[in-house]
């Protein structure tokens, strides 16, 4: 294992959501409140601001079967085309809060979480393909990290103040999830778990928001390994690469400077041969006939 590479630095409010585009052998990667989707390509070692907004936050994105990006805003769903200086609003969903993390699910359905607000905590959606949305979960204190087993009969999500990542019975055909259970459960000072992928061999990897690091738990929850990175507010962590075997980690400056939150925060960071690869994300397939 390399240590943390430090691949593009735009001194992110909250850089988060990093996911590789395939298509495009590139990674994409938000910064939440500034509205700004970042571009890096490992093959020029050149990064790019790739779209920005007029003001709405980006709290996460899909990338959809046709290589579009969706874009979960503040209750509306933009699709975006690389490149395009617009991106084209598509789903409007009645949320009061901006979304958080989202992920695609096998069928192409959107689980996409919002923050809580003033007077409620936030919710869990399912975004089905013909655009309708379902709250699944109810009152979760910041909705967060999600992922699926490798056998897709597993959900994973992380209630990141609650200090718990939770399991879900999955169910591919109607994209139902049931029976919760927590399999992870931080201790204190260990920081907030936030984002979160799965690896080929089915274990989770949960980045630490002012935990400074990314910890690897097996399918049980039974802490593995760390790595540490030079920033207290880790974000959000993925696997990229043609083969899958770089792993991207997002971390955050927040309103504060790197002679408290280290000297990383805000960049993005790459470590190669991490001892484990990835698999590609599921593809979201939202309104495809609209």
């Amino acid at each position: 294992m390399t240590r943390p590479e430090r691949v593009a630095d735009p001194r992110a409010h909250t850089g988060e959501g990093p996911l590789w585009h395939p298509d495009e052998s590139v990674l994409y990667w938000v910064d939440i409140p500034a509205g700004r989707l970042y571009r890096y390509d490992p093959e020029t070692d050149e990064a790019e601001l790739a779209y920005e907004t007029d003001g709405a936050p980006i709290g996460g994105f899909t990338i959809e079967a046709d290589g579009a990006l969706l874009l979960f805003t503040l209750g509306t769903v933009c699709r975006w085309e690389p490149g395009a200086d617009a991106a084209e609003p598509i789903v409007e969903v009645d949320a009061d809060t901006r979304f958080n993390d989202v992920i695609a699910d096998p069928e192409g359905r959107v689980f996409c979480g919002t923050m809580p607000g003033e007077d409620a905590l936030g919710d869990l959606y399912r975004l089905d393909t013909d655009g309708t949305a379902t709250i699944v979960v109810e009152d979760l204190d910041i909705p967060n990290g999600m992922g699926f087993s490798r056998d897709r009969e597993t959900f994973y999500v992380t209630e990141s103040e609650a200090h718990r990542i939770y399991a879900f019975d999955y169910d591919r055909e109607t994209g139902a999830i049931t029976n919760e259970r927590t399999v992870v459960e931080t201790p204190e000072g260990d920081g907030v778990p936030d984002g979160l992928t799965v690896d080929a061999d089915g274990r989770v990897w949960s980045a630490r928001w002012n935990g400074g690091r990314v910890v690897r738990y097996a399918a049980d929850g039974t802490e593995r390994d760390a790595i540490d990175l030079p920033a207290r507010k880790v974000s959000s962590v993925t696997f990229g690469g043609p083969d899958y075997d770089d792993l991207y980690l997002t971390t955050a400056l927040s309103d504060g400077d790197r002679s408290d939150e280290g000297d990383g925060a805000g960049a993005l960071f790459r470590i190669s041969d991490p001892g484990a690869t990835g698999v590609p994300e599921f593809r979201s397939r939202i309104a495809v006939d609209r």
